[in-house]
């Protein structure tokens, strides 16, 4: 793709559709921008869409194909899971034996084209349009409509069918219909954006609608996050569902002005203030549950985008044993956080389903005769008999000062939201050390290189093996759906990447989801964990203080018992519980193979 990127311009120009000089005012255009060259020749009107994407193809070494000219075959499609057409924004046009031809966007995207071929399918390439991909995608799989559900708690909204994007698009489409009519067609997008009657029209029926209609589907559909995205010519919209975005509609640009204010009037923000970014909240019941909207607004090249994470104030209770541990890791935890003092900690991206962790442990060991007291950045859920305070850096409150004032506290048990930097860790210790259980996190991509994540903050490794009894590290994979489920023999070559010897007399049987209206066709319903903990004994604080690697550490854990992440995610691929592809895309992130 680099190569494509560095010779379009001649190539263009050699094909007779690019003029020379057009093509030197584009090359000055593009020091002044982030902008590639292509978007930039395309959006002065040098050359159109097609002409870029021939010689994008061209420079490849692949076919062009625009989809509006070529049949499809849907059973084709229907080979692959929604969430793979989603996540790699590819569409297959045909089979040919075990040949399938596949429309992308990006035909160099190898990961898409393993992750394809780890259905057992050899994969042919052919280059076209991002969004006449995204836009065939969303044709040829079309959406259920489901059964009505009562009017929601929030804002008075009208009743909509749950689990059904065309329902929000129905109601957009009535409400903008309403917006347009007292906007004059040729107004211009900056003179709406500047004027003093945003917040009037964020006030209107017609916007209200749009976000409550938001906010209710994406609880309806399970989303934990909304994103509000401007683009150069509309607004996306799309739902985080499962850990995977998708997009629900798009509305026009300018929407986007009121849009925005009625979700910073919802979340108290200033509706002024378009240069810094804001957070805020949105407190909400549905459905006789509360519901807490974290809102992050940020300014971008198109206008402000808008995130709202959704967080269920019921959803953190549902206890260890809902975690997706195993019997004997979940035993070892149990056995850990019952210690009387020392530090435990979990690691894992963001999104790895920590807090979740942390927060069910805390439920776990909550008693009448324990004090415990939580310092968070911020507070996501409340605790009930938990003393919980939020970082303040303005007022000078940080995970820090606030550990120092808990030692006076009497605690017993103390949650430090992450540990960043040597003064909060250097405190930890000392908590550990002077008799209380410390919880906190850190972001590492394994068990063991916690320890030397640790190192690298300043933690002396004699203090680091008096003081920490465990690291749990984890990731969220997507489980299978249990109405679609469906066996099937992965091909050889995939059973090797993942470590197995196949024996072609006794083939391995996996499973996969074929794709519902239950699951919205993505063959997935839920999230799990796997897990990787890693307790410290004598022998492994021996080696920390001898300052082993991460590898000697993991060897010496594994020799003690420990599942990995990539094994304790393979058992529940043999398990049934969830699929290779979706085991790889986890394992990727951390930047591994599977062992």
């Amino acid at each position: 793709m680099a190569i494509a990127r560095k010779d379009i311009g001649q190539l263009l120009v050699e094909r007779g559709v690019l003029n020379p000089e057009d093509l030197k005012t584009a090359l000055e255009v593009r020091k002044q921008t982030t902008q590639s060259l292509e978007r930039i020749l395309v959006d002065m009107g040098f050359v159109s869409e097609e002409d870029v994407l021939a010689a994008r193809a061209q420079l490849l070494g692949v076919p062009y194909v625009k989809l509006s000219q070529v049949p499809i075959d849907p059973s084709a499609v229907r080979r692959f899971p929604e969430h793979m057409l989603k996540t790699h924004n590819v569409l297959p046009l045909k089979m040919t034996g075990n040949r399938l031809t596949v429309a992308m966007a990006d035909p160099s995207d190898i990961l898409a084209i393993d992750d394809m071929r780890m259905l057992g399918y050899e994969i042919e390439p052919v280059l076209a349009g991002e969004e006449e991909i995204t836009e065939t995608i969303n044709k040829q799989l079309g959406i259920a409509v489901e059964e009505v559900v009562p009017a929601t708690e929030v804002g008075g909204m009208s009743p909509l069918k749950a689990g059904a994007r065309e329902d929000i698009s129905q109601i957009a489409d009535g409400a903008l219909e309403e917006l347009a009519q007292g906007r004059a067609p040729d107004a211009d997008l900056e003179e709406v954006a500047e004027t003093d009657s945003i917040k009037a029209l964020a006030e209107e029926a017609p916007i209200i609608r749009i976000v409550n209609s938001l906010i209710i589907q994406a609880i309806n559909d399970g989303a934990s996050d909304i994103h509000v995205e401007p683009q150069r010519r509309n607004v996306r919209i799309r739902y985080r569902i499962d850990g995977v975005l998708h997009e629900v509609m798009t509305v026009p640009k300018y929407v986007h002005p009121p849009l925005i204010s009625r979700i910073k009037i919802m979340a108290e923000l200033d509706i002024a203030e378009r240069r810094l970014p804001q957070d805020g909240r949105i407190p909400i019941r549905h459905k006789g549950r509360n519901y807490d909207l974290r809102v992050s607004v940020v300014p971008s090249m198109n206008g402000e985008k808008a995130v709202m994470r959704i967080l269920d104030q019921q959803s953190v209770l549902i206890g260890l044993g809902k975690l997706g541990l195993f019997p004997d890791t979940q035993a070892e935890l149990e056995r850990l956080i019952i210690q009387p003092y020392g530090i435990l900690l979990s690691t894992g991206p963001t999104g790895a389903g920590k807090t979740t962790t942390q927060y069910s442990i805390l439920n776990k060991i909550n008693s009448v005769e324990k004090n415990i007291i939580t310092i968070e950045d911020p507070i996501e859920y409340q605790l009930p008999g938990i003393t919980q305070v939020a970082v303040n850096r303005k007022a000078g409150l940080t995970f820090a000062t606030a550990l120092r004032s808990f030692v006076r506290q009497d605690p017993d048990i103390m949650m430090v939201g992450e540990i960043r930097d040597l003064e909060t860790a250097d405190l930890a210790v000392e908590a550990s050390l002077t008799g209380h259980l410390v919880l906190s996190t850190l972001h590492t991509n394994d068990a063991p290189t916690a320890i030397t994540r640790l190192n690298d903050i300043g933690v002396e490794p004699f203090l680091i093996a008096a003081s920490l009894i465990g690291v749990l590290a984890q990731r969220l994979v997507r489980k299978i759906c249990p109405k679609c489920k469906e066996p099937y023999n992965p091909p050889m070559e995939a059973l090797e990447r993942l470590g197995f010897e196949p024996d072609p007399d006794n083939p391995i049987t996996f499973y996969r989801g074929r794709g519902c209206e239950e699951c919205r066709h993505t063959g997935f319903k839920g999230r799990t964990g796997i897990f990787e903990l890693m307790s410290i004994d004598a022998e492994l604080a021996e080696l920390i203080v001898k300052n082993a690697s991460a590898m000697e550490l993991r060897e010496a854990a594994r020799a003690k018992g420990m599942r990995t992440l990539q094994e304790d995610g393979l058992k529940k691929v043999l398990e049934g519980i969830t699929t290779i592809d979706e085991l790889i895309r986890v394992v990727q992130t951390v930047g591994q193979v599977v062992e």
